[in-house]
């Protein structure tokens, strides 16, 4: 993304020219990856062996790239709507950023709902033995259920997360949902927080991932009881707490060169924290004790978030930043294309386990799901995201008021609301630091992942 503006304002510090921090997009196609990879594991006859041995430690646990999405999506929702919704809570305010969080997830996860859900009455009419998901709790095909899918509640009420979605990976949308749900509430608080101490706000990100990682030592994995509301609570608590940080922090040469060692840095903890996990559950290959990595996440993604060197110069690339945009679709399309893979795989011998056209037809069963996912953010989500947004339309505040007499401008491009703490982030500073250069909302070419 190209922004007119990247000078270098007094004080040597740097200001990011764009509403969209791309590392953690980047990083967003990297959780979603590692999900899908997860996933791929389970197609039979796909063992550890020849290429995939190397990459066991991270696939094992690869459920965990689900906590890094609800500490990303923490992070993001508080950096872009704190302000407006905590500093002037309002039902207004609520609805209208509900009302964008439908514009942006709904249309896409409506689709595949309903194509994979139209598949799973299909295969409940050729199966015999009851089972149409690939889950050890099947789903329930009746009209009540579809309501719960296609509205996203349908995790709400149940202490476990399987067999409650018709899609194993839906589970997670439904607890994110419920997350924006509480989010106009929580953004009170923590707009009344935001001021504490950065020691004291970055600890407590860090001990809320605790519980969830401490529960992952024990049982290798989140398995008890309302795990699901664990891992969404805490996480995206996490990331929330993370942006409070990093939106006060000086965004100086020094202060990124530290960031991107200590990205750099967390990258290493979890890479021994899976290596780790796998040697524990060497004997059970559906442990994932890596997953106590999650206590790394919050630091990881502040330090992404403050760097441009290291870890997030990769990240920021064109090509990964791609990915990030579309992982969302890749995250609703995965499920439904493997299954459908596995399935036919049961039906039709010449494409079972191990003959040679099973062998053939992995990679690009694989490498579909990324297709998929493109088109559905280029065709569905984008469209369908902006043409809800003219039905109901989203009320934007005036620009930020600047600073007078600049030689300067420097640019912020983004599809939302330009708040004074986000600009002040967004320009590399802490909210009240007077600015060289003013702030200027222009239309939006690429919006800030979410």
């Amino acid at each position: 993304m190209s922004t007119p503006a990247q000078a270098r304002p007094a004080g040597g510090e740097q200001p990011v020219g764009s509403q969209e921090i791309r590392s953690l997009t980047g990083l967003r196609a990297v959780a979603a990856v590692w999900v899908v990879l997860y996933h791929f594991q389970f197609t039979p006859g796909l063992g550890y062996d020849g290429y995939w041995e190397p990459l066991r430690p991270v696939i094992r646990a690869g459920a965990t790239g689900v906590d890094l999405f609800f500490v990303l999506s923490g992070f993001v929702i508080t950096l872009t709507y704190l302000e407006r919704v905590g500093h002037e809570p309002s039902v207004r305010e609520a609805g209208t950023f509900l009302w964008a969080r439908v514009c942006r997830i709904w249309p896409v996860y409506a689709l595949v709902t309903v194509v994979y859900g139209g598949w799973l009455l299909v295969k409940a009419t050729r199966v015999t033995d009851g089972v149409v998901a690939y889950q050890v709790q099947q789903p329930v095909l009746d009209v009540w259920n579809f309501l719960l899918q296609f509205t996203m509640a349908q995790l709400w009420w149940h202490p476990a997360s399987g067999g409650e979605s018709w899609m194993g990976s839906a589970w997670s949308i439904s607890a994110e949902w419920l997350a924006y749900v509480a989010f106009p509430l929580v953004a009170v608080l923590l707009w009344r927080i935001r001021n504490a101490p950065l020691v004291l706000l970055g600890a407590t990100a860090v001990l809320l991932m605790v519980p969830l990682s401490y529960t992952t030592y024990v049982h290798g994995g989140p398995v008890i009881a309302w795990s699901w509301l664990l891992r969404i609570g805490a996480a995206f608590l996490a990331g929330a707490l993370t942006c409070l940080v990093v939106r006060r922090v000086r965004r100086t040469p020094r202060v990124e060169a530290a960031a991107a060692t200590w990205a750099l840095a967390s990258l290493g903890a979890i890479a021994v924290g899976l290596w780790w996990g796998d040697w524990r559950g060497i004997d059970n290959d559906h442990s994932a004790f890596g997953g106590i990595v999650v206590l790394v996440f919050p630091v990881l993604v502040g330090a992404l978030a403050l760097s441009r060197t290291g870890p997030s110069a990769l990240l920021s690339r064109e090509s990964v930043v791609h990915g990030g945009r579309i992982s969302f679709g890749l995250y609703l399309v995965h499920i439904p294309v493997f299954e459908v893979f596995w399935t036919l795989m049961d039906w039709w011998p010449k494409i079972a386990a191990g003959t040679s056209l099973w062998a053939l037809l992995l990679a690009p069963v694989l490498l579909s799901t990324s297709v998929l996912a493109h088109l559905a953010h280029r065709f569905v989500e984008e469209p369908a995201r902006k043409g809800l947004r003219r039905v109901l339309p989203v009320r934007r505040p005036a620009a930020v008021a600047a600073a007078p007499a600049a030689s300067r401008t420097a640019v912020v491009r983004g599809d939302r609301p330009v708040t004074s703490a986000t600009a002040a982030l967004l320009a590399g500073r802490s909210a009240g630091v007077p600015r060289a250069e003013p702030v200027v909302a222009v239309p939006a070419r690429r919006p800030l992942s979410a």
